[in-house]
């Protein structure tokens, strides 16, 4: 009985082959169908090792939804050199909730010379290029999202040479904690005092002449510094024509998560836009010269996260295009003998016709002739 029943069950599931086989004696090979076999095999090696390229290929998937987090405090990091020297200058920040944030709680003010040395120069306009590069082609941060390239290419090198002239300019450097509202950090003339209504910078003690804010932005940014961030100031280079200039940064603030293969964190990317003019009161023109940088922080957080390609997705996609070729070139193939041979019978036919009604006139003339033919004499 229980071989019956495997005999049973064993010709239920030959019954059920859908790969039914052709006896090799029925198979008719030709050089045509074998020609067409080697190139479907040759376009499906080429779509399968480019397939297998988007297979280990990973791309961004940015996800937006509403920044919940208010409370928590956020990191201001800093390295700026100011053409003018240490006592002359300070650094603060004024927000709308009117808490004053000074530099002595993180900044260091080092003098040091404006001029940059042939490194630095190099380093400079490297930067420069990678910032053209990343305002035409959005997608450059992508690869640097993935590459993870380490944030210490913002970082001024140190000098090479030993120069001998004194420091005549400073460079204002280090980190402070803001609360996450909108505020105003600036650098201008004189050291900040406290003041009941704000505050102020004490800048009797300095002559107008001495004013020179032409200035450098080695470094600027928000939260955490992760590598693969090349943040929009870096690398900027301002010369003030005249000494009440005034520098104006609007910044926008966008919280970020970043999780790639090589990086997970939070930080804060941003945009900004930049004007400058000179201060003139008897034109009109009122103001504070100083650098002043005004950010704004977006209700809205970005999830970057770095997709790859399933292992499923992939093997679907492969054997769609086996499947696809094989069935794609058989139709070709099929089509174009059809098309060949109705071309070549037709041809044939018209040759067996031609034989035909010569043949039937010869038959006929034969005919006529032996009925015209005269008969025997009697």
């Amino acid at each position: 009985m229980r071989r019956l029943n495997r005999r049973k069950t064993l010709n239920l599931v030959k019954e059920l082959d859908a790969f039914p086989k052709v006896p090799d004696s029925y198979v008719i090979t030709s050089a045509s169908r074998g020609t067409v076999s080697l190139l479907a095999f040759s376009i499906m090696a080429v779509l399968t090792i480019l397939e297998f390229l988007v297979y280990r290929d990973t791309w961004m998937r940015y996800d937006y939804e509403v920044d919940k987090d208010f409370s928590s405090k956020l990191r201001l990091n800093i390295d700026i050199t100011v053409a003018m020297k240490c006592q002359y200058v300070g650094a603060d920040v004024l927000d709308l909730a009117e808490t004053m944030v000074t530099s002595a709680e993180g900044l260091v003010y080092e003098p040091v010379i404006f001029e940059l040395s042939p490194q630095q120069q190099q380093w400079q306009r490297m930067l420069q290029q990678i910032q053209n590069r990343l305002q035409e082609e959005a997608s450059l941060q992508d690869l640097l999202f993935k590459s993870a390239m380490r944030s210490s290419i913002t970082a001024l090198p140190p000098r090479e040479d030993s120069p001998t002239e004194l420091p005549s300019a400073c460079r204002i450097h280090g980190h402070l904690d803001i609360n996450k509202v909108a505020g105003n950090f600036h650098i201008t003339v004189g050291k900040a005092i406290p003041h009941p209504r704000g505050h102020a910078h004490l800048a009797a003690l300095v002559s107008h002449d001495s004013y020179n804010f032409s200035h450098r932005i080695d470094h600027l940014s928000f939260g955490e510094v992760l590598p693969g961030i090349i943040n929009p100031l870096d690398g900027t280079e301002k010369i003030a024509k005249e000494s009440n200039q005034m520098y104006q940064y609007f910044i926008t603030i966008v919280p970020t998560k970043l999780n790639t293969h090589k990086v997970y964190g939070d930080t804060h990317q941003f945009s900004v836009t930049e004007r400058e003019r000179v201060i003139n009161h008897a034109t009109g023109s009122h103001g504070v010269s100083g650098i002043f940088m005004k950010y704004d922080i977006s209700s809205l957080m970005v999830t970057v996260t770095e997709d790859h390609m399933p292992l499923w997705k992939f093997l679907v996609r492969l054997c769609g295009i086996i499947g696809g070729i094989f069935t794609t070139t058989g139709m070709i193939h099929g089509l174009a003998e059809f098309f060949v041979d109705v071309i070549c019978c037709r041809f044939k036919l018209g040759v067996y016709r031609r034989h035909e009604e010569n043949h039937v006139q010869n038959l006929l003339s034969s005919n006529h002739s032996a009925e015209t033919s005269p008969s025997d004499p009697l």
